[in-house]
């Protein structure tokens, strides 16, 4: 199973936190990353090895209506 680095970008685009993860392909690497994702990240960003995969800007969620 191929190991992936999932890291998470703060608004001024410097690392925020990461974590790695086995994942069977680059698709549930994907998933598992959008499912961690912390409030305050606003990029995220999937690596193999040397390789970017995957990379989204990611807007914080809004706070529900009154």
């Amino acid at each position: 199973m191929p190991a992936y680095n999932i890291r998470y970008l703060d608004g001024a685009g410097a690392l925020a936190h990461a974590f790695c993860a086995d994942c069977d392909d680059e698709g549930r690497a994907r998933i598992l990353a959008h499912a961690m994702k912390l409030p305050s990240a606003q990029r995220l960003e999937v690596w193999r090895d040397h390789t970017l995969v995957y990379a989204r800007d990611v807007a914080p969620l809004a706070p529900p209506a009154h």
